[in-house]
């Protein structure tokens, strides 16, 4: 049965609102009598659909709408109104609101409303899932060495049911190296579930982790499933593990060594049997120095270690990247394909990437394609803050021959793009003895013309 929240400061209007909307439509419904107990009312409670008052004091539906942005949270909201202002709805609809009705609509048209927003926003979710699944997004495109050493150690450890810690910098894509690890680890349909540490209020991360009992604090009107509970027999992917606050390091820790949780509330332990795999762009050793990490908590999850690799140590792939972007950004947009200049794909070979890694290309991309009319993505449409930095700044750690390995790469890429892949031109513009010895080179770098 879908739970529907009703916000609204005027209590008996919401709570007859509520009583209809059950009675026609055949929903659970709940009450929220501001903003602020709106959205700590969706921090513990499965809510599928809101129904959301804009006009109130203290906490306004506007700023509802901004919260459940900022946290990432994908409930769909419909803003009610009884003032008949749509400029305001609108306002609304630009924030996330998936549509808007009047108060004074019939309650059988509420309901529908309700069916279609709920059946709406599953339909994204599967639609997101699958598309992770075929690695839309993924950061495992690419040959380089850094790239390969990481999917033979995925592929390496995917199967072992122990805990894993993938390390790296904002924006090298922790989160989909922790999908393919479930991928490759797990039978299809087990369930995995994403938890980011960052984002969990302070005063109920033990409740989104490990669950609570109706009645354990205010406004936990039934039981509610945590994380551990939901990903059992799955995966339970922590991201940024490192912002925990020490109450909930300490019981994460008693979990993983006892392989059960106790909800929050409740004095029953339940068995879970949940791999957990975390993820931080910190260094944890140092975290752990300073008293901020728990140290036996660092030694229970650092069981296996991956490190993902910053764009700027594998910028050979860049290219292989670009391709990709651009196909899906066009596919999701609408537009016909389009080819990027050569010149645009050095400029960005050379760009040093330190920002946000594969996820700041990936925006990028987005930015040159809208920028564009034609079928031609060119050296004119990189944003200026790109097109003016011409530095490239090698990792000190790398070897020699990685470098020289990139490079290589890097000039077959942009030789290839700027001759249309065609095969004999390329060798020609390289100074090559034949197209021979190109697709020799070619094949040692793994590098196929793009479909």
């Amino acid at each position: 049965m879908k739970l529907v929240l009703i916000v609204d400061d005027v209590a008996n209007l919401a709570e007859q609102y509520a009583y209809d909307l059950q009675r026609v439509g055949g929903f659970e419904t709940l009450v929220a009598t501001g903003g602020r107990q709106a959205l700590e009312r969706i921090a513990v409670e499965p809510v599928d659909c809101v129904i959301l008052d804009l006009e109130m004091p203290d906490v306004d539906g506007f700023e509802v709408l901004r919260k459940l942005k900022k946290q990432g949270m994908p409930v769909p909201v419909i803003v009610y109104t009884g003032t008949g202002d749509y400029d305001r709805c609108a306002k609304a609809i630009k924030l996330g609101a998936v549509s808007f009705i009047d108060k004074s609509e019939p309650m059988e048209r509420v309901a529908l409303e309700v069916e279609n927003a709920v059946e709406k926003k599953q339909l994204e979710l599967e639609i997101e899932g699958l598309r992770r699944q075929v690695g839309e997004d993924t950061p495992l495109i690419g040959a380089s060495k850094a790239m390969t050493e990481l999917k033979k150690q995925i592929e390496r450890i995917a199967p072992v049911p122990s805990s894993v810690l993938i390390a790296g910098e904002s924006g090298t894509g922790k989160e989909l190296v922790a999908r393919e690890l479930h991928r490759l680890g797990f039978d299809t349909g087990k369930p995995f579930v994403a938890i980011n540490s960052a984002a969990l209020p302070e005063n109920l991360v033990e409740s989104q982790l490990f669950g609570h009992e109706r009645g354990a604090f205010t406004g936990a009107d039934r039981t509610y499933k945590g994380a551990f509970e939901r990903a059992s027999n799955g995966t339970l992917f922590l991201d940024e593990i490192g912002e925990l606050p020490h109450a909930a390091q300490a019981k994460l820790l008693r979990v993983l060594e006892q392989n059960e949780i106790t909800r929050v509330g409740g004095d029953r332990a339940i068995k879970v049997n949940t791999r957990v795999i975390a993820a931080t762009n910190r260094v944890l050793e140092d975290e752990v120095t300073k008293g901020n990490f728990r140290q036996d908590l660092f030694y229970r999850i650092n069981v296996h270690v991956l490190y993902v690799p910053p764009l700027r140590d594998r910028r050979s792939d860049i290219g292989e990247l670009v391709q990709h972007f651009l196909a899906i950004t066009c596919e999701r947009f609408g537009m016909g394909g389009k080819r990027i200049d050569a010149k645009a794909l050095e400029r960005l070979m050379d760009y040093s990437w330190e920002r946000n890694n594969v996820r700041e290309l990936r925006n990028i991309i987005e930015r040159m394609v809208i920028a564009t009319d034609g079928d031609r993505v060119k050296l004119e449409h990189i944003p200026s803050e790109i097109r003016g930095e011409a530095s490239t700044r090698a990792a000190k750690h790398r070897s020699f021959q990685d470098r020289k390995t990139d490079a290589e790469r890097q000039i077959l890429v942009a030789a290839l793009e700027r001759n249309d892949w065609h095969i004999s031109r390329t060798a020609e513009d390289l100074g090559l003895a034949d197209h021979a010895s190109l697709l020799k080179i070619m094949r040692r770098h793994d590098l196929k013309r793009p479909e």
